[in-house]
């Protein structure tokens, strides 16, 4: 029997179905190139076909987190929310897909294993773990930054008895945590987002945080149609604006987290202590947000960091889980910013158990939950939020071969450059 798999032939091959995929293969395409698109999962969206975990969403406006190659699309597509929730940008994702026909060119299930770069043929030879192989001019890597799952390594790990899930690769028809006790280990984005989910359903949930987070409460909410009608509008400024700017985000119609568009004017280190309190009562942990200063001076980023802790010790009850929760011995902004909805209220909950590691880290995990040198924390199922291996991620999952057989992993052993 003839075992050869044949291999196919095009003008670019494309590793990854998500938005950059998707509108790399558009633009190609519309050039009168030969494209091929391989994807690893069963349909298009990248990040937001995996991450289904509960609570997630973008931070980012809707009105801007879109394509704007079409004016047709954007007048089309109404987004419901000022921050859109994870079904929805999957639902524009499918929609991008069969709008502009890129079916056809995408193959679903297949990983790329490796691309190695021929310089007699000066063409990539593109190799899946179906054993199918493919010759490009061209192979662009559309894997983006945030698609590979970060899982640590951790003694006992196996020894679990229950399901274990992790939020970048979160079970396509949910999981049901009524009546389960539940651990989590992660506070970053994912974690911060998933908590207050998991902790209404769960019977008890216990969070395990390495490090805490600076954290803004979303001020999420509806979209008018008035609103909606304006920015459609007004979307040629819009996106000229965006691309003029150093994010990508110019926050039209709304400010960081979905809160008033209210550019940062004073300066923290010209108030009293009095006034800095007094602008929390007013404001809550927006009151930060109106200090230019913060991101300019070390000394006005620790009186901002003391107000945030002082407004995580007014929110939370009991004042040791508040000092727990407290960010210490770095400044905001360091990390990127995270955006909650009601993260510290879960914590307020009599079913919600927090483990700071910095008091004892996590030594194994047993047969039914984990132990620290703190003690030993027993659930019946166990959430990794532990986030991706992020920017490199999936490159490095592929073996791939440059000029003169140069691996790429190699050239990148101290990180990317």
């Amino acid at each position: 029997m003839n075992n050869v798999k044949h291999t196919e032939s095009t003008d670019v091959l494309i590793v990854g179905a998500g938005f950059a995929g998707m509108y790399m293969l558009y633009r190609l395409r519309a050039m009168g190139l030969s494209v091929q698109v391989l994807e690893a999962g069963s349909g298009v969206g990248g990040t937001w076909f995996w991450n289904r975990y509960p609570g997630a969403r973008c931070d980012v406006p809707s009105m801007e987190y879109s394509f704007s190659f079409s004016d047709e699309l954007q007048q089309d597509w109404d987004w419901s929310e000022v921050m859109a929730g994870q079904p929805e940008i999957l639902d524009y994702a499918n929609h991008i897909a069969e709008r502009f026909d890129l079916l056809p060119q995408i193959l679903f299930d297949t990983r790329v294993k490796s691309a190695t770069y021929n310089e007699g043929t000066r063409q990539w030879l593109i190799s899946t773990d179906a054993g199918k192989s493919y010759e490009a001019r061209y192979c662009v890597m559309a894997t983006g930054c945030l698609s590979v799952p970060n899982t640590p390594s951790i003694v006992g790990a196996d020894n679990f008895l229950g399901p274990v899930y992790h939020t970048g690769r979160w079970p396509h028809e949910g999981v049901d945590f009524t009546g389960v006790r539940v651990g989590l280990i992660g506070t970053g984005s994912s974690g911060v987002q998933s908590i207050p989910v998991i902790a209404k359903e769960a019977a008890h949930l216990t969070v395990f945080q390495r490090t805490p987070n600076y954290t803004m409460p979303a001020n999420n909410r509806p979209l008018t149609e008035e609103f909606r009608a304006e920015a459609k509008a007004n979307y040629d400024e819009i996106r000229q604006q965006q691309r003029a700017s150093l994010a990508g985000i110019i926050g039209y119609g709304f400010g960081f987290g979905g809160a008033d568009n209210a550019p940062p004017t004073d300066s923290i280190l010209e108030t009293t202590a009095e006034q800095r309190r007094s602008s929390l009562d007013q404001d809550g942990f927006a009151a930060i947000s109106r200090y230019l200063d913060i991101g300019l001076d070390p000394k006005a980023n620790e009186l901002a960091c003391d107000m945030y802790r002082e407004q995580v010790e007014r929110v939370i009850d009991d004042p040791e889980v508040a000092d727990r929760l407290m960010p210490r011995d770095y400044p905001i902004g360091c990390k990127r910013p995270v955006i909650d909805s009601h993260y510290y209220d879960a914590f307020n909950q009599d079913n919600v158990t927090l483990v700071d590691l910095r008091r004892g880290g996590i030594e194994n995990i047993t047969e039914t939950g984990v132990k620290t040198k703190q003690g030993s924390y027993e659930f019946d199922a166990l959430v990794y939020a532990t986030g991706f291996d992020a920017m490199t991620g999936a490159l490095l999952k592929v073996e791939i071969k440059g000029r003169e057989g140069t691996r790429l992993a190699d050239v990148w052993e101290a990180g990317p450059r």
